[in-house]
């Protein structure tokens, strides 16, 4: 089956272990099935474990993420090489989806003819959930209806999720986030959660795309990104559509997306270097962070700590993170690249020192910076470095040195590779860098 997996989030309900660059689903927190240790790599993040979900029930699937430019290198380290469309900035839902079907018929040259069934990259949920997923995509590619949507069965009336009415008339109605009230009237009169996932022929949504956004062809949309009309898929296509079909999932289903509900979804209290201690009820401890933490006496409490910061919030008003969160203005400490992954150790006037960890057998890009100096020195590992054309075998206790200007990369070797970096100059950003072939 073809699968378009929409990834967004701007990262700052899951401060401090979500940023700019780093949203809700690359944090680590699901054990991985079969591990017996509460080391790093027993844990995998929302993607990885969605990723592997798919591939149980269809090893051969054909997954496209459609996503932003920041969210690239996190995706590409977390699963591997897998088909993206690059979403240029944000314009809701259906620019997006319009673009990755744009993507999957022009430049992965699928037919128009063929089905796609596209789904938010973060739910949390048992394997039934990709079973029903298979069934939107052969309903779709049986072409009995323009539109096939997944419908979840309610377990409590939610002011949170959109519902699905059944109108009576063969049809369905649908609703955003009602009251209370209202929930518990659509519940008892048949409506289900609107989870986010269609299925449909590629067709129909290039269709709906020449005619809302005046063209299906993929370079003309990505190009004229920015200027598309802002607009959910719900609202553009869902709402005015009539020959849907929905389709019932009762299974496990939750939206993961503040602390309180994130820590529900955690099988263990305590993830990373972490205790737990006398007259505590109800803790979380979330640590990505090489130094220990000790709760104690605490009640129904979230501690999060990583490069970015350190959160201790109650469980009932962690939800409201946000409009502090904005207010805080910092350099992001940590990131995920293809390559592997960095965290910044400090930050001085002329000055930044990093960690770059390299995953075996991975490289950085070949590029240069105008504005500054580097000297990377190897902590652990063998590797190689290319700079100015020059390629040298490094090792544990080597000290490159490049000067501004001066083209560089670095290998990693079989057991991957360690650097600490050290950036000298007087204006140090990450937008000075110049990449070019080998």
């Amino acid at each position: 089956m073809n699968i378009i997996l929409l990834s967004g989030g701007s990262g700052k309900r899951l401060w401090p272990l979500s940023n700019e660059v780093r949203s809700k689903q690359f944090i680590k927190i699901f054990r991985r099935p079969g591990a017996d240790d509460n080391g790093p790599d027993a844990y995998e993040s929302m993607v990885q474990r969605v990723y592997r979900q798919i591939r149980c029930v269809d090893p051969e699937a054909t997954v496209t993420i459609a996503t932003s430019k920041s969210q690239v290198s996190a995706i590409y380290n977390q699963i591997g090489e897998v088909g993206i469309s690059v979403e240029p900035c944000r314009r809701d839902t259906f620019p997006a989806i319009a673009l990755a079907t744009a993507y999957l018929h022009d430049v992965q040259g699928m037919s128009a003819d063929d089905a796609v069934v596209v789904c938010p990259v973060d739910p949390f949920v048992d394997a039934d959930y990709f079973n029903c997923v298979r069934d939107l995509y052969e309903a779709a590619r049986e072409g009995k209806n323009n539109l096939t949507l997944m419908g979840i069965e309610p377990t409590c009336p939610s002011e949170k999720y959109g519902y699905i009415k059944p109108d009576g008339c063969g049809g369905y109605t649908f609703t955003e986030k009602p009251t209370r009230d209202k929930a518990e009237e659509y519940i008892k009169a048949g409506a289900l959660w609107n989870g986010g996932v269609f299925a449909y022929r590629l067709s129909y949504v290039l269709d709906k795309a020449e005619a809302l956004l005046g063209t299906a062809d993929y370079a003309a949309l990505f190009h004229s990104y920015a200027s598309l009309k802002k607009i959910s898929f719900d609202y553009a296509v869902v709402e005015q559509e009539t020959d849907i079909e929905v389709l019932r999932y009762a299974g496990t289903w939750k939206d993961i997306g503040t602390w309180n509900t994130f820590t529900e979804a955690m099988e263990d209290a305590v993830i990373g270097r972490g205790m737990i201690g006398d007259g505590c009820e109800g803790v979380h401890i979330v640590n990505n962070l090489n130094l220990p933490i000790l709760a104690m006496g605490l009640k129904d409490t979230v501690i999060a700590a990583g490069p970015d910061g350190i959160l201790v919030s109650a469980m009932d008003t962690a939800d409201g993170i946000k409009p502090y969160v904005d207010k805080l203005s910092q350099q992001i400490m940590f990131a995920e690249k293809s390559w592997g992954r960095y965290q910044v150790l400090d930050v001085q006037e002329g000055s930044m020192t990093i960690l770059a960890i390299l995953n075996p057998g991975q490289h950085m890009s070949y590029h240069s910076h105008e504005n500054r100096d580097e000297v990377w020195t190897v902590i652990r590992g063998t590797g190689r470095t290319i700079v100015d054309g020059m390629e040298q075998q490094i090792r544990t206790g080597d000290v490159i040195t490049m000067e501004a200007g001066s083209k560089h990369t670095v290998y990693a070797g079989e057991a991957g590779l360690q650097l600490i970096e050290v950036q000298i100059g007087k204006e140090i950003s990450a937008a000075d860098k110049h990449k070019y072939e080998l």
